[in-house]
């Protein structure tokens, strides 16, 4: 706010009045702000995206960032209205990926390469790799802000113990599992499918089990012979709902809610054995319940009859959530710097005491958890990113829509395949 002084308001404050109000007014309008929006809705995150704000702040006097934090639902339909309006923060976190290549096509994404290039000892610290899902034409639009994420299936130890139960590695074992766990009232898998996304995750790492990554590259590029009709994907529609027909999840699980812990109360109270889900997860846990955190270990997800998927590959991201600037902020050059600080050394170690690695070179930790992590990432034949990140919204949208269908066995493998290579053909035509 602004202070006008006229001879009227003079009299009515006093001099004295007045002259304090002038260093207020000067102080305010020395003060400039820089918005920033995330994904850190829980306190513990949220807090060290904070410090390193708080930081950002102490060695830039006269600036103060102003920071929101959303769930994950909320935040995407925010974050679309906000663009949409022409009034996005000037830092925003988001997946890389189709989502934020429509924002930058749009130009409403600043060019990071310039700050990149002129500080190239912050941005060898970086995994080449993980600049990937933000890399358009070789230009850089983001910095990998959080952890290297990957699908895993967490596991309840004492449970698998008890009935000598171990991990599996292919089909036939894992349906094994699923039978066991069933005969002793134990709901297999713990879902929380009303956010959709969540389910996804089955599907495709199914069908880079059943095909590999190439299938879904091919399609999602348009490149000849690529199509969502491929038989990979109605294969793993079956398989996906293979695993319905035997009672794989606890009940409810298409309308169990992610984001209040739908799913991991269902573990937390012994009424699931298993959730798949990315590896994010084990802060939650460790967060939320350190007593079950200390029974769980996970593997990853097993091979399928014939397939031609290297079981070694995952599903996730180098980056989890990345940071970026948008083009219209005012302040770009200390909107970059703020990044620097979210995503510099004090704020890395931050995010390892918090179960969290982002991908660095050369980061090294004593937790168990966290290198068998980076074991699995390092073994890797591929590492996909998620579909729903990596088509275009639009299509995304679809994608998640018919795997909840399949999920709901309201539709057939071949009619899902069908509705999703419609809806990508329709889009390569705008």
């Amino acid at each position: 706010m602004q202070f006008k002084s006229s001879g009227v308001f003079a009299r009515l404050l006093g001099s004295a009045a007045v002259a304090a109000l002038v260093p207020l007014a000067a102080q305010a309008q020395d003060t400039t702000t820089i918005t920033s929006w995330d994904l850190r809705s829980d306190t513990a995150t949220a807090g060290i995206v904070r410090d390193a704000m708080d930081r950002f702040e102490e060695a830039n006097p006269g600036y103060v960032v102003e920071d929101s934090h959303f769930a994950n639902d909320a935040y995407k339909t925010k974050l679309k209205i906000a663009f949409g309006a022409n009034e996005p923060p000037c830092v925003f976190a988001s997946w890389g990926g189709g989502p934020l290549k429509e924002y930058v096509d749009s130009g409403q994404v600043a060019d990071l390469t310039p700050y990149l290039d002129a500080n190239p000892e912050f941005k060898d610290r970086f995994v080449p790799a993980s600049f990937g899902p933000v890399t358009f034409d070789g230009k850089i639009y983001g910095l990998p802000a959080e952890n290297t994420a990957v699908a895993v299936v967490f596991y309840n130890t004492e449970i698998f113990d008890e009935l000598d139960l171990t991990p599996p590695e292919t089909w036939d074992e894992l349906m094994n599992v699923i039978n066991v766990l069933n005969e002793n009232n134990i709901a297999p898998f713990a879902l929380a499918n009303k956010n959709k996304w969540p389910g996804s995750m089955y599907f495709v790492l199914l069908a880079d089990r059943i095909g590999g990554p190439e299938v879904f590259r091919k399609a999602a590029a348009r490149e000849e012979g690529g199509s969502f009709e491929d038989p990979v994907f109605i294969e793993a529609g079956e398989r996906l709902q293979e695993l319905v027909e035997a009672d794989a999840f606890a009940r409810g699980y298409n309308g169990l809610d992610y984001d209040v812990g739908g799913s991991r109360r269902l573990l937390y109270a012994d009424r699931a054995a298993m959730e798949l889900m990315g590896s994010w997860e084990m802060a939650s846990i460790r967060n939320e319940n350190p007593a079950f955190a200390e029974k769980v270990d996970f593997f990853t997800f097993p091979s399928v009859p014939n397939g031609k998927g290297d079981p070694s590959n995952v599903i996730g991201t180098l980056g989890d959530n990345y940071v970026s600037v948008s083009a219209a902020c005012p302040e770009k050059d200390k909107a970059f710097e703020l990044l620097t600080y979210l995503t510099n050394d004090d704020a890395a170690a931050a995010r390892l005491a918090d179960q969290r690695v982002m991908p660095l070179k050369d980061i090294t930790t004593d937790d168990p958890f966290l290198n068998k992590v980076l074991g699995v990432v390092g073994d890797a034949g591929s590492v996909q990113l998620w579909y729903d990140q990596e088509l275009p919204p639009a299509l995304g949208e679809v994608h998640k829509d018919t795997v909840q269908q399949l999920f709901g066995m309201s539709i057939t493998p071949e009619e899902a395949a069908a509705e999703m290579e419609q809806a990508a053909q329709a889009e390569a035509r705008q």
